[in-house]
């Protein structure tokens, strides 16, 4: 059994491009059952096992009939498979493997070294000391490596990354010999299994594990607070045949990494597993416990459950578009939120489960995690929704770091956080806190807590589930609100007005910044439309009510939306937050034609600035044209985006591993197939002319309907939507020509036209609505459309 130890040591991968990134649960808190419980529910209603057809009773053509009956969910799948035939040779380009706690990316070890790192992290390994700040005293720390070391040397990789299965197959070619492995980090064991089958000439290969320092990797970047210092080293123990290293924190605690090695029939697997314990010291015995119950199992018996797990997952929705590098990435994206994400599993930090050397290794929640959730709406995903879990199990830290005076009625949330949602002391560098308006320091960016909460929002609009907006929406928002309420000051223009905030990231605070009264006016909106859904009668509604009347319009001038009042956008600016009322917000929208030269100049004006845009500039950019119906601009910025900062495998650098930006890039695809803001379902609002054939099926729109469509030879073909909750189903269907609208039995439903190309239909909770053309009778089988052209597989394909 050639698996060995080496000695402490710190990662030495260096970063491409460094450079600054200016971004006890208590009883009031429902449970976690309570808050995501029934929401979860929402999204399973449908069955995991989603059918082949669009609905079950339709029968098939016979033309569709004579089609081949390949599984659509298993052709799009083995088509998105990443593929290595060249050696990965670091993080942004390799395979990566993840539960959303346990996660590995696997490349080539830095510095020639003839070996493969399988990199060990875990999303819940964090220190334990605030008084250093959440970016050095909560901070994750990194955990260690394993290195496999042949025999001879590394002449040729041949790897696939099988999403469908989640699970990396392959060979590694030496001088000596062969290495054919299969890898998985399983689904519901918090395990890694790595199954390697030697040639006789490599029949040697070891393992080696090397355990990281327990520092806070922004130690490499920043200064670091004062009286800070590593945790002490690991030590590796030998417990009958199981080898663990054991991580003390000096705050008390240890995380620890247990493995062992088994042979079977010539078949050599790698048991890898690591826990957590803070303030006991029982990490040890939960690690033991799970290699010991996982190296019973030969990879073979151990793999069916995840694969399972994942097959039935994939087939919760489905989207298939004739661009096949966008329909690869897109399922990559949804194979990478699936292995980054859980319920009930951290919120995602700035670089999911894969931690390497960066700058950011906490949450930070002034974009990124609002970023890294959308697209678990529109996929059919809310069982990946750990901000809605998160929020409510945390809440009452959200009001204890504010300042003293603000506690009793107000909540906020630091920009960063650990996976408490805890900000800690205000050590010099050591994180950012919430800030008061008109204050600085710290940076008084207040805002961040009521944009979370439209992720939350967003929850409950696509389930419909009032627990979430009884549980959290409402209680929470009221705070968020009810900490601006503090500031705002009647001027003498008779408008109500907020001393100076910041609006992330420019740089620079301002009266009245966009950022704030564009989160202010949705909150209060959504706190008036929460409190009348619960039946609530609150005693802030008339405050609500006067805010929303009295409230300063948006600081605007000749270039559209500026930072705030006295602050001109006039520099290039990654971030859109003087935006937000356009997208993610919807309160400015294209269909005012009185807004539509304010949206596209100040859209033309931002992305115009080069030299700080970056990677979510585009995604932004790309929704934004959605909006617009700019189908071809929403692709012109995707494709930026792909062409600028899309790496290898999919993930994304700035100065170091950042996972928000190809996740929103699917939520920019979503937005150009389907938007249901406003109470409105819009079929294909801004497609391409080259996506002439599109298939999505069990889509989750707002209002709780599952949305299957189909566009043959550049036309909607059909539209189905199923109710989940009954609520009211008003569809801009992008049908030409007279329509009709039956339900799942073929029989006419009535509907009313409301508008041009746009109906209401009355659908009960359960109840479905075909929509076609008049006379027509297609088929609703779902499949895969046809590539308009080949395009290499992500990964490194050997050309």
């Amino acid at each position: 059994m050639y698996v060995t130890a080496a000695a402490p040591r710190r990662p030495t991968e260096e970063h491409p491009h460094p450079g600054s990134h200016p971004w006890s649960v208590m009883s009031s808190a429902p449970t976690r059952r309570t808050v995501v419980g029934t929401a979860m529910a929402a999204g399973a209603a449908a069955g995991l096992a989603g059918p082949a057809t669009a609905y079950a009773t339709e029968p098939q053509t016979p033309a569709a009939a004579a089609r081949p009956a390949g599984d659509p969910w298993e052709t799009v799948l083995a088509d998105a498979d990443m593929v290595w035939q060249k050696m990965p040779q670091t993080w942004y380009e390799g395979p990566f493997l993840g539960n959303a706690r346990l996660g590995s990316g696997i490349y080539a070890e830095p510095g020639g070294a003839n070996a493969v790192r399988f990199n060990v992290q875990h999303s819940e390994v964090q220190d334990h000391r605030p008084e250093f700040g959440s970016l050095f005293g909560l901070a994750r720390l990194p955990i260690g490596y394993f290195t496999l070391e042949p025999v001879g040397a590394i002449t040729a990789v041949d790897w696939r990354l099988r999403l469908r299965d989640a699970e990396l197959t392959g060979t590694i070619t030496t001088d000596k010999g062969t290495l054919t492995l299969r890898a998985l980090v399983h689904n519901s064991r918090s395990v890694m299994a790595i199954e390697v089958t030697p040639s006789a000439g490599e029949a040697a290969f070891r393992w080696v594990f090397h355990p990281a320092e327990a520092i806070s990797p922004r130690v490499d970047f920043k200064p670091v607070p004062d009286g800070y210092t590593g945790n002490p080293p690991a030590v590796v123990e030998d417990h009958h045949g199981v080898r663990a290293a054991v991580q003390p924190l000096l705050a008390g605690g240890q995380h620890v990494t247990a493995w062992r090695e088994r042979t079977r029939a010539g078949r050599r697997t790698l048991y890898v597993t690591v826990a957590h314990s803070h303030p006991r010291r029982t990490a040890r015995d939960r690690a033991l416990k799970d290699i010991g119950s996982a190296s019973a199992l030969p990879y073979d018996a151990l793999a069916p459950t995840h694969r399972a797990w994942w097959h039935a997952y994939y087939r919760k929705s489905f989207l298939s578009l004739p661009d096949a590098r966008l329909q690869r990435f897109y399922w990559i994206q949804l194979y990478k939120v699936a292995a980054a994400a859980r319920a009930d599993a951290p919120v995602m930090a700035t670089s999911g489960p894969w931690l390497e050397s960066t700058p950011w290794p906490a949450t930070w929640w002034n974009l990124n995690v609002q970023l890294e959730y959308w697209l678990i709406h529109g996929s059919n995903h809310l069982e990946l929704d750990a901000v809605t879990r998160a929020l409510g199990e945390f809440r009452d830290n959200l009001s204890n770091q504010l300042d003293a005076p603000y506690r009793k009625d107000s909540a906020g949330i630091p920009r960063t956080t650990d996976i408490h949602l805890v900000n800690g002391g205000a050590a010099a560098n050591g994180g950012y806190a919430v800030g008061i308006p008109g204050q600085d320091p710290p940076t008084p960016e207040v805002g961040n807590l009521t944009w979370a909460l439209h992720n939350v929002w967003l929850t409950y609009r696509h389930t419909m589930d009032e627990s979430v907006l009884r549980d959290v929406v409402h209680p929470l928002l009221r705070k968020a609100v009810a900490y601006y309420l503090h500031f705002l000051t009647p001027g003498s223009d008779g408008k109500l007005h907020l001393p100076a905030t910041f609006s992330p990231e420019y740089g620079v605070n301002a009266p009245d910044c966009n950022y704030d009264l564009m989160l202010l006016r949705w909150g209060c909106a959504t706190l008036l439309d929460s409190a009348r859904i619960l039946g609530v009668k609150d005693p802030s509604a008339p405050r609500w009510r006067e805010v929303l009347t009295k409230l300063t319009p948006y600081p605007v001038d000749e270039n559209g939306f500026m930072i705030g009042a006295g602050v001109p956008f006039a520099k290039s600016h990654r971030h859109y937050s003087h935006m937000l009322a356009v997208y993610p917000l919807y309160e400015v929208t294209w269909e005012d034609p009185a807004k539509r030269e304010l949206i596209e100049t100040s859209l033309n004006h931002w992305v115009g600035f080069e030299g700080a845009l970056q990677g979510y500039t585009f995604t932004g950019a790309a929704s934004m044209s959605a909006q617009m119906g700019r189908g071809e601009d929403a692709l012109k910025y995707l494709g930026e985006l792909m062409r600028r900062f899309i790496q290898p495998n999919t993930m994304y650098k700035e100065s170091g591993p950042v996972i928000e930006t190809p996740l929103s890039a699917a939520q920019s695809l979503h937005d150009m197939v389907c938007q249901s803001w406003g109470g409105v379902i819009r079929i294909f609002p801004a497609l391409p002319a080259a996506w002439d054939e599109l298939m999505v099926h069990d889509f989750r729109t707002q209002g709780a309907f599952l949305l299957s469509a189909s566009r043959e030879g550049g036309r909607t073909r059909w539209v189905r939507l199923r109710s989940e909750a009954g609520a009211p189903c008003v569809v801009r269907h992008s049908l030409d020509g007279p329509i009709e609208v039956r339900d799942a039995r073929g029989r006419r439903l009535p509907y009313e036209t409301v508008g041009a190309g746009t109906i209401r239909i009355a659908l009960s909770r359960g109840e479905e609505a075909i929509i076609t053309a008049r006379g027509d009778r297609p088929d609703l089988t779902v499949r895969p459309v046809e590539a308009s052209e080949p395009a290499p597989r992500w990964g490194l394909p050997a050309s």
